[in-house]
Parts: C-alpha cells; structure tokens; sequence
C-alpha cells in the first residue's frame, strides 16, 4: 500500500495485544503510558493558585475540576476526557508539581546528542536552567490516540500560560527539548502539534561502517509503533523527513501498519509513489528496548535487510 492510502486494523484487539507483550518496557516508551514534561526555567517560581490554573486549564481544555492540591502538586480532572473502565468512566488526570531543583546531570550524553531541534542552545539551557515543574497525565492511556494527542498539546499550551518563565520544555518520553517561545508561538495545529514537539526523529552513524539509523521516539505512548530506518548512501536529512511525514499520516489517519505492507519510498528528497519500501515489525536497534516499523529502503537498505 502507498504511504497515503488507509490500512485498517481492529485498534481494540491491537491495543490489547500491545499491552501484554510490553508489560516490561521501560516505562517511557510502554505503549500508553504516562505521558511526561518538564519545563525549564532559570529561577525558581512559586505555584499559581488552583483558581487561576482552574480557569487557563479550563480555557484549553473544556470542563476541569480541581480534585486536590497539596504544598508538592496539584491534581485537575479533565471532564471532556473520560476513560471507560467496567465500574464507568473516570476522567483523565492532569498532575502538576512544585517548582523543585532540575538536575541535568540525569540527561546522559546520548540523550543529548539527539537533541537536535534546539542544537545550538542546548547546553546553555541544560546549564542555566536550575529548575522545573513535572508535570504530566494520568489514564490518557485509555484515550484514542488522536483525542489524547490533541489534549496533551492543549495542556501544554495551558502550561506556558501558566508558567510564562519556562524557557524550554524536555519531554521525558522522547528525549526531546523545544524552547518555550516555540510552544508559545502557535504556528503548528492540531495533531501536528504532537509530532513537532512531542516525538523525537534521533540520528545515529553505526560505528565501523558506512551505515546509519534513523528511528522515532514518542508515538508508542499512542498505541504507534516507533519507525525505524536503518540505510546507507541517502542523505539522513532526507530520512528524517520521510519519518516525520509517516509518523503524522500514521497518527491524522489512524492507520495501523501489518507486517509486509509498503510505504511510498524517497526519490532525490521527495516521496514518490513510483518506489515502494516495504516494512515489518522488528526489535529496535538502538536503545530503549521497543517494537519498531522498520522501513526496509530498497537499494539502500543496510544490515542485509529483507527484499
């Protein structure tokens, strides 16, 4: 199938067996998992007062009650965004914590060599940035993907109103850091939103070889399985285009990918119809531990890919 045509799949069924194969994942990429930000600011900065983060949070997200608050966080049920268990439906929950002491040193080197959206600034704000405020979701898992995609990005934009000294923010699930100014200047919409600032298209050259590897991190928290590319002789930069533009036709479209299906392949920059690449499930190559789409590209496949 070409990359812009729709595979369906029950999502039910597919969700299911998602969750009983990862039950070991590391946490932050287990299919829908707790979804994690941290914004970063220079100095320390008091909580805003529950009314006031109430009434923004409510502004984003329709209907939210304060459902406890303590001097280390505070917690707001999201109404328009319930979850069905067996006993009824439960709304989702959006946690915020206290300003407390960033630690940077926790970001290790890899991590941060994949940083690639803020390069030039990266360290500068690793190191000026002293502290943070965690927040995150609780039962977004049960959402659709598209629902939970879309109401993670409104709550990070509640979040830079509320906190208008954030400086960047670090997504603890992808590895990703985007200035706040950014976030704040609202030139991408809808579900692009989550691809642009929450998923993460890493590079890596595979050390003795002429070979490299370009993956996602991030879509798995929606029930999509990361990409994977691994390749030689295309320009990476190419790559990475292809991945950002299959991870957001998999996500607007909700389609789910089955082993043996094809995509449409890269031609001198630009994706054509014309060059299939064909894609099956796989352990990912790089760390974490995961179940990758890998894209087999044809002539430029690497590591005796399949045909």
């Amino acid at each position: 199938m070409g990359l812009f045509s729709k595979k369906q799949k029950d999502k039910s069924a597919r969700q299911q067996e998602t969750k009983e194969s990862t039950s070991k994942m590391d946490a932050l990429v287990r299919p829908g998992g707790v979804f994690m930000m941290q914004l970063l600011m220079k100095e320390r900065c008091e909580m805003p007062p529950v009314e006031r983060m109430t009434d923004v949070l409510s502004e984003h997200l329709g209907r939210i009650e304060a459902v406890g608050s303590a001097a280390v966080s505070a917690g707001f049920a999201a109404r328009d965004y319930e979850v069905q268990f067996q006993d009824g439906k439960v709304p989702v929950q959006l946690m915020i914590s206290e300003c407390d002491e960033f630690q940077a040193d926790r970001i290790d080197d890899m991590k941060r060599s994949q940083m690639w959206d803020c390069r030039e600034e990266r360290d500068r704000i690793l190191s000026e940035c002293k502290y943070h405020v965690l927040a995150h979701d609780m039962l977004g898992g049960g959402l659709p993907s598209r629902v939970r995609a879309n109401m993670l990005m409104d709550y990070l934009e509640a979040l830079m109103e509320l906190y208008p000294s954030c400086e960047a923010v670090y997504f603890l699930n992808s590895g990703k850091l985007i200035l706040a100014d950014e976030i704040r200047a609202k030139e991408v919409a809808g579900l692009k939103r989550f691809i642009r600032f929450a998923v993460n298209v890493r590079f890596f050259n595979v050390m003795g070889t002429e070979d490299s590897v370009v993956d996602t991190l991030g879509l798995s928290l929606l029930y999509i399985e990361d990409i994977q590319y691994h390749f030689h002789d295309m320009d990476p930069n190419w790559v990475v285009n292809h991945a950002y533009n299959m991870a957001s036709y998999l996500l607007e479209n909700d389609a789910p990918m089955k082993n043996g299906d094809t995509i449409d392949g890269m031609a001198e920059g630009r994706i054509v119809q014309n060059i299939q690449w064909k894609c099956h499930f796989e352990d990912a190559l790089i760390a974490p531990e995961r179940a990758v789409l890998d894209v087999c590209m044809g002539e430029f496949a690497a590591g005796g890919r399949y045909d």
